[in-house]
């Protein structure tokens, strides 16, 4: 069974129209000021439109406040709410309690003692997203084009929902979904030209990548 796949931090027409039409489920955009994949609420709002009824739109988030939030559901309207910061779970359920959306959870990973963390968040937020801790030089909580050691996640059991982040691309795709089978899986830097810069071929390969890696041929192994 293929996993939802989520493009993150799309800032133009083109790209979510062939993010679209590849099968992309998920739509993300990027409310964090430092990072390079950052867009206006009132514009991603507008580019929105052509999301809405053909994928879920997801608002990406780090430690927003009630303001933040405020002005980001009104003018984007979203399915999702991501979070990227440091939220506690109380923080999460107040969330999910004033704005009435779902809460995807992001959780940066080096080492198994990273992923202990989500026990705390289990029934309480709606689905997870691991992504690798960035570099210390980086002030992004994600993008950073690297991912981390995806053998951690096998003590998972079927009933935590996430999605694999973290420097995935067209070259290790297919390597990602087999040693994880992950449900969901998020790339952003991984179909970018240039930081911010997302390539409508690249989202073509990506798409290509997963598609291979479902063929039979793939799947047993031959």
């Amino acid at each position: 069974m293929k996993p939802d796949i989520k493009i993150c931090g799309l800032k133009t027409a083109e790209t979510i129209d062939r993010a679209l039409k590849r099968g992309a489920t998920h739509i993300g955009f990027i409310f964090f000021e430092k990072s390079p994949r950052y867009i206006e609420p009132d514009v991603a709002g507008r580019l929105a439109d052509a999301v809405r009824g053909k994928a879920k739109i997801v608002a990406v988030t780090v430690n927003p406040t009630n303001d933040d939030l405020d002005e980001i559901v009104a003018l984007l309207r979203p399915d999702i709410i991501q979070l990227h910061g440091d939220e506690s779970p109380e923080r999460v359920l107040t969330i999910k309690a004033v704005y009435g959306l779902p809460v995807m959870k992001a959780f940066s990973v080096r080492t198994s003692d990273d992923l202990k963390r989500v026990e705390a968040y289990i029934g309480i937020a709606d689905r997870f997203l691991f992504d690798a801790k960035p570099p210390k030089s980086s002030e992004l909580p994600g993008g950073n084009g690297v991912s981390f050691d995806w053998s951690l996640l096998d003590w998972l059991d079927g009933s935590v929902d996430y999605m694999l982040s973290g420097g995935l691309n067209k070259d290790n795709i297919a390597d990602a979904l087999i040693i994880t089978k992950a449900p969901g899986i998020d790339v952003s830097s991984g179909v970018e030209s240039a930081p911010g810069a997302k390539s409508v071929a690249m989202i073509d390969e990506f798409f290509d990548a997963v598609e291979k890696a479902y063929q039979p041929e793939t799947a047993s192994g031959s």
